[in-house]
């Protein structure tokens, strides 16, 4: 596998975690959901999206070899164009990823590897906003209330829900703007929670479009059991034979 792309639209799939709140040896994103590992649901919704012409497979470097036989090679995988070794936080794992895409990526979509519920639709609205030169993420409307806290877990503020939203991936940006807010970060030492963050730290905007509660990041053992009725959910919607991951909209 090559180190770039020659391709325009690019996604950056971090795959890096250790998974430490999900405890047990196999990696989060190695977990059999469904009979197939978590990252393999990812990667196939990604792979049919015709809007992604690559993909950069960002994993832990003792995981490079499992990943391109078992998963990539396995699945079928043909839009995988690097799989690279990830950093020691996910900013840096996404960094890597941007670098492999280097000077060959217009636009990037960078999409966490263990939110294996995206949906096509999601990935073409924030492509769509990415080709119009601007960010895009996704997000849904907060439904709990949401109160801001002192250092003794004492409220200072009880924050307007009706203009709060919790973010998700896919996120999609013009590469050259991704590229400079990772840029920018590193030389500051600034961590951000998402790569939108970064880009609304060096000034630029940010749409939201609309994602799903579905879309959910699976970080831990109550996740992962939500994901598993999710999954159960849509093979039932979509028939027998069909994995519903890729096929419902």
């Amino acid at each position: 596998m090559n180190d770039a792309t020659g391709s325009p639209t690019v996604a950056v799939v971090p795959a890096a975690g250790a998974g430490r709140r999900m405890g047990g040896k196999v990696k989060k994103q190695f977990l059999s959901l469904g009979g197939e590992p978590v990252l393999t649901h990812t990667l196939r919704v990604l792979q049919s999206c015709p809007e992604i012409d690559a993909i950069i497979l960002v994993v832990p470097e003792a995981d490079r070899g499992f990943c391109e036989s078992e998963i990539v090679r396995r699945g079928g995988f043909q839009k995988v164009a690097a799989i690279v070794p990830g950093g020691r936080d996910r900013q840096d794992s996404v960094y890597a990823g941007l670098l492999a895409a280097k000077d060959s990526a217009e636009r990037v979509v960078v999409h966490d590897g263990v939110r294996p519920f995206l949906t096509p639709p999601m990935v073409r609205e924030t492509c769509r906003w990415a080709g119009q030169n601007l960010s895009a993420v996704t997000g849904v409307p907060v439904s709990d209330t949401i109160k801001s806290v002192d250092a003794e877990r004492r409220v200072t503020e009880t924050m307007a829900r009706d203009r709060l939203w919790a973010i998700q991936t896919p996120q999609a940006f013009p590469y050259a703007a991704i590229l400079q807010a990772h840029e920018r970060a590193l030389r500051d030492d600034f961590c951000g929670t998402d790569d939108a963050a970064l880009v609304e730290r060096i000034g630029l905007p940010v749409q939201i479009v609309m994602g799903s509660r579905e879309n959910i990041k699976i970080t831990s053992p109550a996740d992962f059991i939500v994901a598993e009725a999710i999954l159960n959910t849509r093979r039932a919607n979509a028939g027998p034979g069909v994995h519903g991951d890729a096929k419902r909209a």
